[in-house]
């Protein structure tokens, strides 16, 4: 059985890149397909150091830095990729990889991470935070958007089995494209991950710093709260705006190591996250490091977090993403921190490990094709479960 990989865009190693290398490790013969592939020298471990098809998306002028610029494209670029040759096509989808052209005698199975958030219920928010919400520009720009999610909608037909990343985003698919989907969750590196019992006096946030992170929310609350400190790790385009508005008491790391963010995971009072996740991988690293969470409480992360006042809670929930309901969780937290204990939020992520993500998503796949008629022979490495 010949099987085909193919992820939106390789660039870096985010959540969406933790699930595509579990699956290359159920299927470590897959050939990997990609619009982009600008994963350097020493970041290519994750793909198994494969070499990536990409598509004419490569050689654009300046894509390395702006690719998602020539979002009008994407469609055209991922219907090029030939994979008549394949019996078992895996894609791993938020953004256009779904959207690649089988046939009735291959079966495709796509692990949604997310529909185009930008094209269906968080378009207007994206148009708001990139300034595109009026003038010709953004005119233009929600056409693009409008034909976009016709295409999105479309490609869905191709897709013979739907499998998300939470419950959440199974809503979301059956809202968008009217097909159910099993969930499977997105894996956690526990064994990297390891607990660590000994918290100090700081709070810690990593995430990319673009606009729905809401890094910035999360930097303001604490710079109102100068007896506080706050640790950021991570960059990206609101970096600077953010650390321009940021306290004395709020240190702005940049990019670090997965080293550098597992020792402050292990050492931090508390993990703060605002945004309006999918699923949310970093808050149950935390928990993984005996870390509770304090989360916006919406989207994946109910999923994740056993909120205060629940039997053996491992966070907690504000209701708002403002900077005053951040605050205000905090002080919450620190009046119930007797409550959390970090070897019941480091069980809580053990639920979700790798190997557990690994036999869900291979005995998926041998029922999706037993159903087909077709028999799965994987070359699992250590496969958790029996491969055909």
């Amino acid at each position: 059985m010949k099987v085909a990989v193919i992820h939106d865009w390789l660039v870096t190693y985010g959540g969406a890149d933790r699930v595509l290398e579990q699956i290359l490790l159920c299927f470590p013969e897959a050939e990997l397909f990609s619009l982009v592939d600008f994963l350097s020298a020493d970041q290519r471990a994750f793909i198994l150091n494969k070499s990536a098809h990409t598509s004419f998306f490569q050689h654009l002028p300046f894509a390395r830095k702006h690719f998602r610029r020539y979002f009008p494209l994407m469609p055209l670029a991922i219907e090029q990729f030939d994979l008549s040759g394949y019996d078992l096509i895996i894609s791993s989808s938020h953004s256009v990889a779904k959207g690649v052209i089988t046939g009735p005698d291959q079966l495709h199975i796509c692990y949604c991470h997310s529909p185009m958030r930008y094209a269906w219920d968080l378009q207007h928010q994206y148009l708001r935070e990139s300034g595109l919400d009026q003038g010709l520009l953004g005119w233009a720009t929600r056409f693009m958007i409008h034909k976009g999610r016709m295409w999105d909608l479309r490609t869905a037909n191709g897709v013979d089995k739907f499998v998300a990343n939470s419950q959440y985003i199974a809503r979301r698919i059956w809202k968008v494209y009217r097909r159910d989907a099993a969930v499977i969750s997105p894996p956690v590196d526990i064994n990297f991950f390891g607990l660590g019992d000994e918290k100090e006096d700081f709070y810690l946030t990593v995430s990319r710093l673009v606009p729905y992170k809401k890094v910035n929310l999360i930097v303001e609350a604490f710079s109102a709260m100068p007896d506080k400190k706050l640790v950021v790790i991570g960059d990206g385009p609101q970096f600077e705006s953010t650390r321009a508005t940021a306290g004395k008491n709020v240190s702005m790391r940049g990019y670090q190591t997965s080293e550098v963010v597992r020792d402050h995971l292990q050492r931090a009072k508390a993990f703060v996250f605002a945004a309006e996740e999918d699923f949310g991988i970093s808050v149950l690293e935390a928990q993984a490091c005996g870390t509770p969470v304090i989360a916006f409480g919406k989207g994946g992360v109910l999923e994740t977090i056993r909120d205060l006042g629940t039997h053996r809670p491992t966070g907690l929930f504000f209701q708002e993403q403002t900077s005053e309901a951040i605050a205000n969780a905090v002080r919450l937290f620190e009046n119930e921190i007797e409550n959390f204990d970090p070897n019941l939020c480091r069980r809580n992520a053990e639920l979700f490990s790798v190997e557990r993500f690994r036999r869900e998503f291979m005995e998926f796949c041998e029922r999706a094709l037993a159903d087909s008629g077709a028999k799965i022979d994987s070359g699992c490495k250590n496969p958790p479960v029996k491969c055909n």
